[in-house]
């Protein structure tokens, strides 16, 4: 083969191969800083009047979204918790986020896919409690994806040990804006239920209002959104649905597209004497 052949053949594989190679994946977007971001997870956010906590932040894309719990667009009662029959809003739902000056929208609820796959697993019905709210581009300039007083998340965790501290920010409109109950700090009693749960204790418990809130573990890891109040047989307790399990099922069960976790831009630290300093002043 001739030097001019070799050197066509070779611009033709490289030609080839750029058609072919799939293309980067969006670049991360610029976050305003932590200390004055307008809308952070532990904003408060209003579905048709209901009000919950936002957890995490996630962006696909130029898109930027925040997190909230599935049941926070439900139409039912309280105590319909079943994702596979439970009446929801419909996608497209306007969402107020405090902070945003535009209204979000409900772009994806884990109790609306899941009736139309058909989902019939009990465990998955009953702990897959997600939702997405896509973020109106004129606010995302806006948004910082730290989680407030702990820092973090520092990446998507899997699991929790009995005994493993555990961190969380609330915002329950019920606390009539005494902050120092925000930061919560507990103990999680394990993972369970196929891995879609988490029950945790923390020192101030999570209370309507709080519901989606985010949790981290001990390492500062994504590890569950707050779903769920327990009478019994744990009184007190919470039940987290396990993020992880969360994200997968919108993966694998879903058209939606790609979706990354954005990680905190302040460090994790998980020191528990921030909150016990913060309730007795």
């Amino acid at each position: 083969m001739t030097f001019l052949r070799r050197t066509f053949a070779i611009l033709t594989l490289v030609a080839v191969v750029a058609v072919v190679a799939p293309s980067p994946a969006g670049a991360e977007p610029t976050w305003a800083p932590a200390d004055t971001a307008a809308i952070q997870p532990g904003a408060m956010t209003y579905t048709a009047g209901a009000q919950c906590t936002a957890n995490f932040v996630f962006f696909a894309a130029t898109d930027v979204y925040i997190g909230q719990a599935a049941h926070c667009s439900g139409t039912g009662g309280s105590t319909e918790t079943n994702g596979c029959s439970a009446g929801s809003l419909p996608l497209g739902t306007s969402v107020q986020v405090d902070g945003a000056d535009q209204p979000g929208t409900l772009v994806y609820n884990s109790w609306l896919a899941m009736q139309a796959n058909g989902e019939t697993d009990a465990s998955t019905c009953q702990y897959n409690d997600f939702a997405l709210v896509r973020l109106d581009p004129r606010d995302v300039a806006k948004v910082n994806p730290t989680i407030p007083v702990w820092g973090g998340p520092v990446a998507l965790g899997t699991s929790t040990a009995a005994g493993e501290d555990v961190f969380s920010y609330g915002n329950s409109s019920l606390r009539l804006g005494v902050s120092q109950l925000s930061p919560k700090v507990g103990t999680s009693l394990g993972q369970d239920v196929d891995g879609w749960t988490h029950t945790v204790y923390t020192l101030t418990p999570g209370i309507p209002g709080d519901s989606g809130s985010a949790f981290l573990n001990s390492a500062g890891e994504a590890i569950g959104v707050l779903s769920t109040i327990a009478i019994a047989p744990l009184p007190a307790s919470n039940g987290v649905g396990d993020l992880a399990s969360a994200l997968d099922y919108l993966a694998t069960r879903t058209d939606f597209g790609p979706l990354e976790l954005a990680l905190g831009t302040e460090a994790f630290d998980g020191d528990a004497t921030k909150v016990l300093t913060s309730l007795v002043g």
